[in-house]
């Protein structure tokens, strides 16, 4: 078993937040770009943003999280309401330099759970890692539409997204329901080149995947574990988070009945899974020099999501 360090709760500045919170209480999707660390949270209309130094910061000395929209207009503030329109963002990953984006970007996915949850959103970076201009939708329905039918996945539910060497890895998270996790490959140039192509082209059909390589995660206290982040790792493997919530389908929310980390090797192989005292719901993960940052989803509007981390193992980096 792991136990992760707190290093602060996702606050906000005063008057930051459309619905007046001070703090972002469903992050999902970490990232490190440049001097950044970038989430999503599943219910909002943001991007979050906090300097890395926050990762170092003494304990208690909170930087505020910084918001910047990805897509116009508000949420309902009732919770069932909030949930069914919600874009469910889950997914971040940093793209390569291309012709659109010469110093990468940001895409953010949603889950694909219901269709109005089939929405990316790419954000140009600077050479600091910093955003550069707005934020542009991209819609999901073509790519994952094939993941449905061909790919088996009737309950699809994308939960993270990382570039890993030549593909962009994204990850179906199982639940009670169907079991299944699965992490889906698609040719990172074939893949960037269909998010960056022209406004006029929307038509154009998106790469299939490259491969689909299901992965048994096992159970906590007879509750399916499921992925919902994941990161590459220097040797060509990858890391990922996984709860284990009690819920049958990709919508509905359940008792976090553990959490863990797990460790795949560059040949696909599940090497090592821990897990996390306390079961805190990691959502998101970054790894970041010789440590693993995540970001918790507590499924609570009044609790603040947290920022923390764990020494990664030697093997890992290996």
């Amino acid at each position: 078993m792991r136990t992760p360090t707190l290093l602060q709760s996702l606050t906000l500045p005063p008057g930051a937040h459309p619905r007046g919170q001070v703090h972002l209480s469903a992050a999902s999707g970490l990232v490190v770009a440049g001097s950044w660390l970038y989430l999503v949270a599943d219910d909002e209309h943001h991007l979050g943003a906090l300097p890395l130094a926050a990762a170092d910061a003494v304990p208690h000395e909170a930087l505020p999280l910084q918001l910047h929209r990805l897509q116009p207009g508000e949420l309902p503030h009732e919770a069932a309401a909030r949930k069914k329109r919600k874009p469910d963002l889950e997914a971040l990953a940093v793209l390569p330099a291309s012709a659109r984006h010469p110093r990468g970007a940001l895409l953010a996915m949603g889950s694909g759970s219901r269709p109005n949850r089939q929405q990316a959103f790419v954000w140009a970076l600077d050479a600091a890692g910093g955003l550069a201009g707005a934020a542009r939708a991209v819609d999901l329905s073509a790519l994952y539409a094939p993941l449905r039918k061909a790919g088996g996945f009737a309950d699809l539910n994308i939960e993270g997204a990382f570039v890993g060497g030549a593909s962009l890895c994204v990850l179906q998270r199982g639940h009670q329901g169907d079991a299944r996790n699965a992490c889906i490959q698609y040719a990172l140039g074939d893949i960037v080149d269909w998010l960056d192509r022209p406004d006029t082209e929307t038509d154009r059909p998106p790469p299939a995947p490259s491969r689909i390589a299901d992965c048994a995660l096992g159970q906590v206290g007879g509750v399916a574990l499921g992925f919902t982040d994941g990161c590459a790792l220097p040797g060509g493997g990858w890391l990922f988070s996984a709860v284990a919530e009690d819920t049958s389908d990709s919508y509905a929310d359940g008792v976090c009945a553990g959490s863990a980390i797990g460790w795949v090797d560059a040949q696909g192989t599940l090497r090592d899974m821990a897990a996390l005292a306390g079961a805190p719901k990691v959502e998101g993960v970054a790894l970041q020099g010789g440590r693993l940052l995540m970001v918790t989803d507590a499924d609570d509007p009044g609790t603040a999501s947290q920022l923390l981390s764990m020494a990664a193992d030697a093997s890992w980096l290996a």
